[in-house]
């Protein structure tokens, strides 16, 4: 079946997919069904929806063929709000996904809302109503329920033609481009866990010091493993903020162990001999580095963002472009405090690719006190240049 189903997609060039998993108490998100959709003539309404089982221990689908589906840059893969899909398809059939076009983010050049909900989205752009309610419900219990199957095979019914249509009207307003730059994002998700990515993302480990944070470390990669064993995610063993404090702290027998706040009393009676052990190792053990402070804002500089978010809001008005998708706040201070401090933009996403076509040159220019805002009469806003 998966055979037949690359097959149309390659001939097509074209693979809308969707699929349902079960992250909550597990280490990773587990995959428990893909639903794919495909032209067929032969098919009603010219589509072909299957709804693939990898948890069915009877006849587990062959993924491969959809796997090097997904790898092949010929083959447009359709998804929406596909982050996570794309993520778990990664990590569980091992492949690279490329020449994604996510409805969600390519629906924010189209004056949809940015976060725009697939049933919503459908509903107002092919003027179809999905049927709902199995969203939320036990996708790694079997046997699933005819309406669990119906409801997924629904979701991959309508995507194909949504995929079509919002590409259809992005073409017609010459933003197909901007949406597949920004559709790159969404090929690069991924979700595997690793301990020192848990340790730089720890709360307050600037506050550490040195014997702290090589505490901390040794932490993170003794939970990674217990977490990875029990299926479960780290803080489910250590929550982040117990596990600095256990760094701060440093305790070194069982009853100053039991006066740390937040730490699972089942890792306490199971675990507290091995914990004790763990942060007595990591106190011998060389510090990782200090990490980088976060850059102090001038509080002079809020006016200029503040400018700076008007322009872009006026500009998402009048491009029908969410704002938060052209620049964040934070992005813009981010922005302002650069080019102040080296005239350099760092990097900023504001000022690359279809956003400086939007508004990015006008963004600095503003920045840089080279131009003005204007009021206009009715209302709007716009950029006077300011003589030389």
């Amino acid at each position: 079946m998966t055979r037949e189903i690359a097959e149309r997609a390659r001939h097509d060039g074209r693979l809308a997919i969707d699929t349902e998993f079960v992250s909550e108490r597990r280490y990773q998100a587990q995959l428990c069904l893909v639903q794919v959709a495909v032209a067929d003539a032969g098919a009603p309404e010219g589509v072909r929806t299957d709804v693939l089982d990898p948890l069915d221990e009877r006849a587990v689908p062959d993924f491969e063929p959809l796997a090097r589906v997904l790898a092949d840059p010929e083959v447009e893969v359709i998804v929406h709000a596909g982050r996570q899909d794309v993520a778990i398809l990664r990590r569980t059939w091992a492949t690279d996904v490329t020449h994604v076009f996510d409805t969600q983010v390519a629906a924010g050049f189209l004056g949809f809302g940015n976060q725009e909900g697939y049933e919503s989205l459908v509903r107002r752009a092919l003027g179809v109503t999905l049927k709902g309610g199995e969203g939320f419900t036990r996708w790694d219990k079997r046997p699933l329920t005819e309406k669990q199957l119906g409801y997924a095979a629904d979701d991959a019914r309508c995507l194909l033609a949504l995929g079509q249509e919002i590409e259809r009207r992005l073409r017609e307003r010459g933003r197909l481009e901007w949406a597949r730059e920004e559709c790159v994002v969404v090929e690069e998700s991924r979700d595997e866990r690793s301990a020192e990515r848990s340790y730089e993302r720890l709360p307050k480990l600037t506050r550490l010091d040195a014997q702290g944070r090589a505490v901390a470390r040794r932490l993170c990669e003794w939970r990674d493993r217990l977490a990875r064993e029990m299926d479960r995610p780290p803080p489910f063993v250590v929550p982040d903020q117990t596990l600095v404090e256990l760094a701060r702290r440093t305790p070194g027998n069982r009853a100053a162990l039991e006066n740390i706040r937040g730490l699972p009393q089942q890792t306490l009676h199971r675990r507290g001999a091995e914990l004790l052990e763990e942060i007595a190792a990591g106190r011998n053990e060389d510090p990782p580095p200090p990490p980088p402070h976060a850059a102090k804002r001038d509080s002079r500089a809020a006016p200029l963002v503040s400018l700076a978010q008007a322009l872009v809001r006026q500009r998402s008005l009048d491009s029908g472009i969410a704002t938060e998708l052209i620049a964040t706040q934070g992005e813009l201070a981010a922005l302002v405090a650069a080019l102040q401090r080296s005239g350099e933009d760092d990097g900023v996403r504001a000022l690359r690719g279809w956003r400086r076509e939007l508004i990015g040159d006008e963004l600095r220019e503003l920045i840089e006190g080279r131009c003005a805002v204007s009021v206009e009469p009715g209302g709007g806003l716009s950029l006077v240049s300011r003589p030389s």
